[in-house]
């Protein structure tokens, strides 16, 4: 049996739309995400979360994070690590940029 890897359409806002409130960086998933990159493409520092209550990621500016979330899954149990269908993700800058954009890349 093989496993099939696809990607998602990339999420991306610019740097004008990003502001002191979280802001929703493209669609919400469509499939369950084993795989993400965020890019943080903008002299701004940001924060990132799936929850607009609370701040989770730090990702600095003009740098990235990416999380396999399947590097320690056991083929032989019924767990998944994944994003939930229907996650969305959102930014908030720390530092207002002025040029760039945020990319979320994600592979299910």
């Amino acid at each position: 049996m093989s496993s099939k890897v696809q990607l998602e359409a990339v999420k991306t806002l610019g740097f004008a739309a990003i502001g002191a409130a979280y802001a929703a960086v493209g669609a919400a998933t469509s499939h369950e995400i084993r795989l993400i990159c965020i890019t943080n493409n903008t002299e701004g520092d940001m924060y990132f979360t799936t929850d607009i209550t609370q701040d989770e990621l730090f990702v600095a500016a003009g740098s990235f994070k990416l999380f396999d979330l399947q590097t320690n899954n056991t083929p032989n149990t019924d767990a998944k690590y994944v994003f939930e269908v229907g996650t969305q993700f959102y930014v908030k800058q720390i530092e207002a940029p002025v040029s760039g954009s945020v990319y979320i890349e994600c592979l299910y």
